[in-house]
């Protein structure tokens, strides 16, 4: 486990929005003192069965636009659980927690066939970008990879079910992209013993 080198800076929790939860890596320590379990009810454990990761599609965004966004095409509030910004419009590797991740609501973030399974069941991670125009930062990939690995940890998710939202939906989307790096993801999250 990675030992956290910098204080965390959670910000205000303004309801509706969520809050940032950290820049930093993985939290020493207990769950109790890690702002990801800080939720307004207690954790699920019995619905989160596996993570979805996405892109945002856009070269910028922020928790405010990705909600008026969701909003404006019916959602009742941002469809991820989790946002993980790119430097332009939120901090370079910046988790922005969710409301639907503090109350413990199902996502609105898959779509395809199976898509009420999916967020009724699954974790919604956004990456702020286009993984079809440029890669993530190192800093977005860092995050994106401890925050996957302390949801796994606390609600006992399976490498098997932690998936990009193209093998969900391989039809209908190819998020997170071309130049998401898998090959990374399933060496240090999927395989991490290889």
């Amino acid at each position: 486990m990675v030992v956290v080198t910098g204080l965390l800076t959670l910000g205000d929790h303004r309801p509706g929005l969520g809050f940032p939860a950290a820049n930093t890596s993985i939290l020493a320590g207990s769950p109790a003192r890690d702002p990801i379990f800080q939720t307004d009810v207690p954790l699920d454990r019995t619905r989160w069965q596996g993570i979805v990761i996405h892109h945002s599609g856009e070269p910028g965004g922020d928790p405010e636009t990705m909600r008026r966004l969701h909003m404006g095409h019916g959602a009742r509030a941002m469809g991820y659980h989790f946002l993980v910004g790119n430097g332009n419009g939120m901090g370079d590797g910046v988790v922005h927690v969710g409301e639907r991740w503090i109350t413990q609501t199902p996502g609105w973030h898959t779509v395809g066939p199976y898509a009420d399974y999916y967020n009724q069941r699954t974790i919604g991670i956004c990456l702020v970008g286009n993984g079809d125009r440029r890669r993530f930062t190192d800093r977005q990939i860092t995050q994106l990879i401890s925050l996957v690995r302390r949801l796994q940890r606390q609600l006992n998710i399976p490498p098997s079910a932690v998936r990009l939202h193209r093998d969900v939906a391989p039809d209908l989307t190819g998020s997170p992209g071309t130049h998401f790096p898998a090959a990374v993801l399933d060496q240090q999250v999927v395989n991490p013993l290889r």
